[in-house]
């Protein structure tokens, strides 16, 4: 069975001209099949507030209206989505950027008032392989970022953790599935003042004990919960660190295993 690495990388790396330009050259190189998922950084929240837009974010999490929709929809899957494939065609990576109406991938649901509105926010339900498997079995690169759709006309915008969580699982069965996490710490530390302090591997039994300890909180936990998730369903590998993990053995990160 062939290896899929389905890797996902944030605002650390999207807004890091010097930081992208080598993630991209280091990713080009992988040779098995692959897929990218990207958040969107920095960049929708400067342009909301230069077209004086009110951002709104209840426990970090952004309230998506029609206005912020449509700033999420131009810079995710336009500015974002767009130069990320450029980029890679650039480093001979053949790439098809998607939003999840692209190809009917991702099917979600708008999240439900439960009690906090969060707009047009999605929670997938779905995803399709078919457009996918035919581009990867002809090596081409899928680049996803967090927008996905409800089959209604609708565009949501949608957690890229759980959009890379989703995706790794769905070709779980036809692949040996790794799910990479790429952010700015070295991996889930016991410490967060401290780099080195890094928890080389966490399962079902150390997990809730590391939360009731209050080592993991806020941020890290639908992170991992996304983590979790992915194991259950039969993704072999799902790593957490800085991308360098994905090029260096040495390098320090996280492993989650069941």
């Amino acid at each position: 069975m062939k290896t899929l690495k389905v890797i996902k990388i944030g605002g650390n790396i999207i807004d890091d001209h010097e930081a992208l330009h080598q993630f991209l050259i280091d990713f080009s190189s992988i040779e098995d099949p692959k897929i990218l998922v990207h958040g969107g950084g920095k960049l929708a929240t400067k342009l909301a507030e230069q077209l004086h837009v009110e951002v709104k974010m209840v426990d970090g999490r952004r309230i998506t209206d029609h206005a912020t929709l449509d700033i999420i929809t131009m810079v995710y899957a336009g500015k974002i989505n767009k130069n990320l494939v450029a980029k890679l065609q650039a480093n001979h990576c053949n790439a098809v950027g998607f939003t999840g109406a692209d190809g009917n991938t991702i099917v979600s649901k708008k999240r439900p008032v439960t009690p906090i509105d969060y707009g047009y926010a999605g929670d997938v339900i779905k995803v399709n392989r078919e457009v996918l498997e035919l581009l990867l079995d002809n090596g081409v690169t899928p680049v996803f970022s967090a927008i996905t759709h409800d089959q209604k006309g609708q565009l949501l915008n949608t957690n890229a953790d759980t959009i890379a969580s989703e995706l790794a699982i769905a070709f779980a069965s036809t692949y040996n599935v790794e799910l990479y996490y790429c952010f700015e710490k070295n991996g889930v530390l016991r410490d967060v003042d401290d780099e080195s302090s890094v928890i080389a591997h966490i399962d079902s039994k150390s997990y809730p004990q590391l939360v009731s300890e209050g080592v993991i909180f806020e941020g890290m936990l639908p992170k991992l919960n996304n983590c979790f998730y992915a194991i259950e369903r039969d993704v072999k590998k799902v790593c957490i660190g800085k991308s360098q993990m994905l090029f260096n053995a040495n390098a320090k990160h996280t492993t989650i295993t069941s």
